[in-house]
C-alpha cells in the first residue's frame, strides 16, 4: 500500500470580531496566490481585516513549516474562507424606557497552504493567480492636422 505525503496544511480563526462580509472583500485577494506575495498584499491594504487574516496566514505557514518541514517559498493559499459566526446580542438603552438592539456579528476563517513542491501537479508555478489588469491600450500618436496647413496661424 502507497501512503501519500500530505500536502496541506490549515490554520482557522474562529469567532474573530468582524463581519463576514468584510472579511471576504480581503480573502478574495488573496486566494490563490503564493505566500510572500499574501503577506504583501495584507501589509498594504487598509482594511481592518487584513490583521487577522495575515496572523491566520502566518500561523499556516509555521504549521506547514512545522508539521511538514516544507519551505515558506513554496507555499500556496490553496482555499481560504470565511464563515458566518454568532451574533452577540445587546440592548441599548434609549430614551423613554426603550431599547435599541445592537448586533456585533462575528466570523469563523480558515485558511489552507499547499506546498507545491511535493505535489506533482503544480511543477512550475510561481503564482497560480493571473494577474486582473492588462495592458489593453497602445500608445495613441495624435498628429496636429492644422498647424501643417497654417489655418490657424494669424499674421
Amino acid at each position: 500500500m502507497v501512503k501519500k505525503k500530505k500536502t496541506e496544511v490549515y490554520a482557522l480563526g474562529r469567532h474573530i470580531s468582524l463581519s463576514a462580509d468584510k472579511a471576504r472583500r480581503v480573502i478574495d485577494q488573496i486566494r490563490g496566490r503564493s505566500y510572500e506575495e499574501t503577506l504583501m498584499i495584507l501589509e498594504l491594504m487598509p482594511y481592518r481585516a487584513c490583521y487577522p487574516i495575515f496572523k491566520l496566514v502566518y500561523s499556516a505557514a509555521a504549521n506547514a513549516s512545522y508539521n511538514m518541514g516544507s519551505n515558506e517559498a513554496n507555499l500556496v493559499i490553496s482555499k481560504a474562507e470565511v464563515n458566518e459566526g454568532t451574533t452577540v446580542k445587546k440592548l441599548k438603552p434609549r430614551a423613554r424606557g426603550r431599547s435599541y438592539a445592537i448586533k456585533r456579528t462575528t466570523c469563523h476563517i480558515t485558511i489552507v497552504v499547499k506546498d507545491i513542491s511535493l505535489d506533482d501537479e503544480y511543477g512550475q508555478i510561481y503564482s497560480l493567480k493571473k494577474p486582473r489588469w492588462k495592458k489593453k491600450y497602445t500608445t495613441m500618436v495624435y498628429h496636429d492636422v492644422y498647424s501643417s496647413e497654417g489655418v490657424w496661424d494669424k499674421k
